[in-house]
């Protein structure tokens, strides 16, 4: 029966046993508490800032709550482990008690800080690096029994952008994240979420393929995370800058979400929702 669960479309999440529908697209909103993120006006400078930013970002819809204490941009400064703890958990423990309907997901490809963040309230470790970047990342989410947000990335944030090259990207990232769920359900961590990874070690040519074969993903029967959110693959394609890309987000949103994404991660909830809402009319 285990066997046949796993494999059967989820349409929850067990949030420390309370149960979130998935049966309908959600929203994530990104709350940045550093001082590098490529999109300035997503970067939070003090608690005040992160407890106003997610009272806004609930108002507007968000289901889930993005923390991040580590930029992942391209070329972004490596800090160490306890700088990122420092950062976070402060933020976090503030935050879920200001809110503590809220979901808190925690973006970090560093064990000990997914742990120090989910004992300080978070409930969802999100990893770019799906335990490549820290050997004891599977057994800290197994023990902590939390859902887990997997992505492909080609290389680390320091050098994943100077020369991505794929043979057939759509069919290596399945492949790579294929592989990882099976080690995940060897573990028995059956909420799983994953991410293809746009904009991580991938061209913008290699971005659109992605997107455009999106529906390759379905064969996870597991829920699929989009981050475009004012990426390059928008604003260099447009001439224009991250701050200028809110329209184009919203297009390959829309996109996204008419090829089976189930969640958004983006800067601007109120206009993700707004795309979900539409697209639901559709039916």
């Amino acid at each position: 029966m285990a066997e046949k669960n796993f494999f059967e479309p989820k349409q929850s999440l067990n949030i420390k046993g309370r149960l979130i529908d998935l049966s309908r697209p959600k929203v994530m909103g990104i709350l940045n508490i550093t001082p590098d993120s490529f999109y300035s006006n997503s970067r939070t400078k003090s608690i005040d800032e992160a407890l106003a930013k997610t009272a806004q970002y609930l108002t507007e819809g968000a289901t889930f709550i993005d923390i991040g204490g580590y930029s992942s941009r391209p070329g972004a400064k490596d800090i160490s482990e306890q700088e990122e703890i420092d950062r976070l958990v402060p933020v976090v423990a503030s935050l879920s008690e200001a809110f503590p309907e809220a979901i808190f997901s925690i973006d970090t490809f560093r064990a000990k800080v997914a742990e120090a963040t989910i004992q300080a309230g978070a409930h969802i470790v999100n990893d770019i690096a799906t335990g490549d970047m820290d050997e004891l990342m599977f057994e800290t989410v197994a023990r902590l029994q939390v859902p887990y947000m997997i992505m492909h990335m080609q290389g680390t944030p320091q050098n994943m952008q100077q020369n991505p090259v794929y043979e057939n990207v759509t069919l290596e990232v399945v492949d790579y994240l294929a592989k990882k769920v099976a080690e995940l359900k060897a573990l028995h961590i059956h909420d799983v979420i994953i991410d293809p990874g746009f904009g991580f070690g991938k061209t913008i040519a290699h971005n659109y393929e992605l997107l455009n074969q999106m529906e390759a993903f379905r064969v996870f029967k597991l829920p699929v995370l989009v981050g475009f959110s004012r990426k390059g693959m928008i604003y260099k394609t447009l001439g224009t800058t991250a701050a200028e890309a809110l329209n184009g987000t919203s297009v390959l949103n829309t996109i996204a979400l008419q090829k089976g994404a189930g969640i958004l991660r983006v800067h601007d909830v109120r206009e993700a929702v707004e795309c979900v809402r539409l697209v639901e009319m559709l039916g």
